[in-house]
């Protein structure tokens, strides 16, 4: 088995990447309601100034939830061992398929590293599940489609 560490830690900083962007992005959405609801003054009154305000107080509730998911997702990075190799897929480990090339970490979509693909997925999705615990040589069906494990890092 090559050594994928290089392949790994460049993964690895791919999702830390991916969950920074996202956490900036929903602080600056948090900051622009909160100055929608402090910059509007109190002389429009009546039913469509309460309107806008109780809006205005759903869309940073939601903020607030996407913002305690992405705290969630850096909590998983932070359990990941980039250095460990495995012979079974865990959670960080980097696993190559006759179907396509996996990242167990979080679900944060596809990337690219020395023109190769691969999918930066939790464990807890559905492939991830099916993955998980298997070994080079393991066959796996995942809608209507057999692969088999290549290689695991």
């Amino acid at each position: 088995m090559k050594n994928n560490l290089p392949l790994k830690q460049e993964l690895f900083l791919q999702c830390v990447k991916f969950v920074e962007e996202r956490h900036f992005k929903i602080l600056n959405q948090i900051a622009e309601i909160q100055e929608s609801l402090t910059s509007e003054t109190k002389s429009s009154a009546g039913d469509k100034h309460e309107t806008g305000r109780a809006m205005m107080q759903l869309e940073r509730e939601k903020a607030g939830q996407q913002l305690a998911e992405v705290e969630r997702l850096k909590e998983a990075l932070s359990q990941l061992d980039v250095d460990k190799i495995s012979q079974k897929i865990g959670l960080g480990s980097v696993v190559f398929t006759t179907k396509a090339n996996y990242f167990m970490a979080i679900s944060a979509g596809q990337m690219t590293v020395n023109s190769q693909s691969f999918f930066a997925i939790s464990p807890n999705t559905p492939i991830g599940l099916l993955l998980m615990g298997k070994k080079v040589g393991d066959a796996i069906v995942f809608r209507d489609h057999t692969f088999v494990i290549e290689s695991v890092g």
